[in-house]
């Protein structure tokens, strides 16, 4: 089973063509030629489009993306890249903890109004500082 279509990367991707073809223009991935009009695919296309997936989940752009493939499409991490994401997820997570747990407490507390409880206005403090 060595090329295929673009539906059937479709079908086992879940990626919509558009995106497929996007992705083709914008250089992270690539077809080994075509069947009629239809683009033709290795399999190699699926980890490719694996590594994209992950590295939109975790916040890179497509153009850092694009940059983390050598030329002959194989991965080409850059170490320096990953760890100032991995950076920026740790302040997000931070951020999102102080919000969960503000909101938690917000929903429960017994003060009056929100604007009453030390805790909660805390809260906004930190968020807009």
């Amino acid at each position: 089973m060595g090329e295929l279509g673009i539906g059937e990367v479709v079908r086992r991707s879940g990626v919509p063509a558009s995106t497929l073809r996007y992705y083709e223009e914008r250089g992270l991935i690539g077809s080994v030629g075509r069947r009629g009009l239809t683009r033709v695919f290795d399999q190699g296309v699926f980890q490719r489009l694996a590594l994209i997936s992950v590295g939109r989940a975790a916040g890179f752009t497509l153009d850092e993306i694009a940059r983390m493939f050598a030329p002959d499409g194989r991965p080409q991490l850059d170490r320096a890249l990953l760890t100032s994401k991995t950076d920026e997820l740790d302040a997000t997570i931070r951020r999102l903890t102080v919000m969960r747990d503000g909101l938690r407490h917000a929903a429960a507390c017994p003060a009056p109004t929100h604007l009453e409880c030390p805790k909660f206005r805390r809260l906004l403090e930190r968020l807009t500082s």
